[in-house]
């Protein structure tokens, strides 16, 4: 392990010890990190986040969410904050705390950087996943979804959208279970009144976003969390995109006129009913779009939909396509995307010209 740095000293005096770097963004990363107490051992997956390279917005609107949303999430289907016994000091974290708790959660601060210690998924996320094992098959496929349906259905029900619904953000733990993660730009649907409000943030990865979204119009976010759940199923089933987002504006127009289909090698492999679903979650008129309670009725899980729907396990290996596989997608190939449609002034040019001209003119 390392400890050269005074930070890594610190921690390690809490029992904190950070490993390899799982990955890194502009003013972000996250290390593998081993919690020791007690003569006891826990993997954790440790973000880090340094304020003086992050931009205003994040540090004074999102960031401040993310932390108040990311304290009290609790569903097996949702990366959770390591949890330990005890109580809430009076730091940073105090702001963001609605109520005592009997536990005090993995999230320190030093100076101007923030460490998040949570729950650590073993098997990577879900995009490495497909472009190294290729087409998931359809009833491996559903169980995932199933899993996804519930957490973010627990998101929904605490009227919290997620804004971010991605493949990169779906991880795959130990069991081969998946887990939503990386709340970045989630946020309340309700204002401080209780009253619903519109989204207006340009927010989350083109290539998952939801013409409403891309068009730059306020939008329902939780609708548009149903989209990119859309997208991630239809991901799954064709180890493709739905969408070319290089060109924002042709996007949309395919968005509106529904110009996309199922790869050809897997269109006659997939049952109707999953079309059918996949084709309601990516309707482009929100009114007729599926909402995440309507999505538990559908046919095409409703055989997989027990009471408790968050206790399906699945085989130790999931099930997948070899002979499909994501490097060999065609023109739609399945790729990192970075969340950063709010913070670029080219992607805010971009939303704009959509807006000004509109989808008929593109």
């Amino acid at each position: 392990m390392l400890s050269c740095s005074s930070d890594e000293r610190a921690l390690q005096k809490k029992g904190y010890f950070l490993g390899k770097k799982l990955g890194q963004g502009s003013y972000a990363k996250v290390r593998c990190c081993e919690y020791v107490a007690d003569g006891k051992k826990e993997l954790l997956a440790c973000k880090i986040i340094d304020r003086n390279k992050a931009p205003d917005d994040f540090v004074t609107k999102f960031f401040p969410r993310e932390l108040e949303i990311i304290t009290w999430l609790d569903h097996p289907n949702v990366i959770r904050v390591h949890r330990l016994v005890g109580r809430f000091g009076s730091g940073m974290l105090s702001r963001y705390i609605a109520s005592p708790c009997l536990f005090r959660l993995s999230i320190l601060e030093r100076q101007e950087k923030v460490f998040i210690f949570m729950q650590y998924a073993e098997n990577g996320d879900l995009l490495d996943y497909i472009k190294n094992r290729g087409v998931i098959k359809e009833n491996q496929a559903r169980i995932w979804f199933r899993q996804l349906h519930g957490g973010l259905g627990y998101l929904h029900s605490k009227n919290v959208a997620h804004r971010d619904l991605k493949c990169e953000n779906i991880l795959l733990t130990k069991n081969w279970n998946v887990k939503l993660a990386d709340f970045g730009f989630a946020r309340s649907v309700l204002d401080p009144d209780g009253r619903r409000v519109l989204s207006e943030t340009y927010c989350g990865s083109a290539a998952y976003a939801a013409p409403e979204v891309v068009r730059g119009s306020p939008y329902n976010p939780k609708m548009a969390d149903v989209w990119s759940l859309g997208v991630i199923l239809y991901i799954m089933v064709n180890a493709a995109m739905p969408f070319d987002d290089n060109n924002l504006k042709k996007m949309l127009k395919d968005q509106i006129n529904k110009n996309w289909t199922f790869r050809s090698r897997v269109k006659d492999k997939l049952t109707l009913l999953l079309k059918d679903i996949i084709q309601r979650m990516l309707e482009p008129d929100v009114t007729r779009r599926l909402t995440i309670d309507r999505i538990n009725k559908h046919d095409w899980i409703k055989p997989l939909m027990p009471e408790d729907s968050t206790q399906n396990r699945i085989p130790a290996e999931p099930e997948v396509d070899m002979g499909i596989r994501g490097e060999d997608t065609g023109p739609f190939a399945v790729e990192k995307k970075k969340s950063e449609m709010s913070c670029t002034s080219y992607d805010r040019d971009v939303r704009d010209n959509v807006r000004r001209e509109g989808p008929d003119e593109v």
